[in-house]
């Protein structure tokens, strides 16, 4: 059976998994955003940080990458991505339709964030830079998520101006010369 992943912010610069094929796609009904704290991988239950959620919201798309899973490695690739992303249950795995860059539409494994889940949240951008700017967690600092998905997004030609204001705020306030 082929596998194909939804990557929207670090399965885009770090899958961990064996991809044999991607394609630029578009998740249409759901829009990206830093709506989710993390107190595992990019902050601590005592400083979360904020990682990047697919967001149910009526009318919105999210451009992204479809990664398909080397044949013969999906029952790895699907305990592997749930042991990375379930790991607090704020994340709903789901699978969507998606529309690749080459016009197929095929079926993707898509993590999206639970909207009742009590690390779920909506914050003006300037305080998403200042919890962005000061979380560490188990897979390094927070700023260092923001900066790799900005870039990768870029590099894929898929810009994102929330990024790139919130990645020029996290340098300020960092003092970051870097950008």
């Amino acid at each position: 059976m082929t596998m194909w992943v939804f990557g929207y912010a670090s399965l885009l610069w770090n899958p961990g998994f064996p991809v044999v094929e991607r394609q630029h796609a578009r998740l249409e009904g759901y829009a990206r955003g830093f709506c989710m704290y993390s107190i595992h991988h990019r902050g601590t239950e005592a400083r979360p940080g904020l990682v990047l959620a697919l967001d149910a919201q009526e009318g919105a798309s999210c451009d992204g990458l479809a990664l398909r899973a080397e044949p013969g490695t999906e029952e790895a690739t699907l305990a592997y991505l749930r042991e990375r992303e379930l790991v607090s249950s704020a994340y709903i795995e789901t699978r969507q339709p998606v529309h690749l860059g080459d016009g197929r539409r095929v079926e993707a494994l898509a993590y999206v964030i639970d909207p009742h889940h009590e690390q779920y949240c909506h914050l003006p951008l300037e305080e998403q830079a200042r919890v962005i700017a000061g979380a560490h967690g188990g897979r390094g600092p927070n700023p260092e998520y923001l900066y790799n998905t900005a870039e990768h997004l870029d590099q894929l030609g898929i810009p994102d101006p929330d990024l790139h204001w919130l990645s020029d705020q996290v340098r300020a306030l960092t003092g970051d010369s870097r950008g």
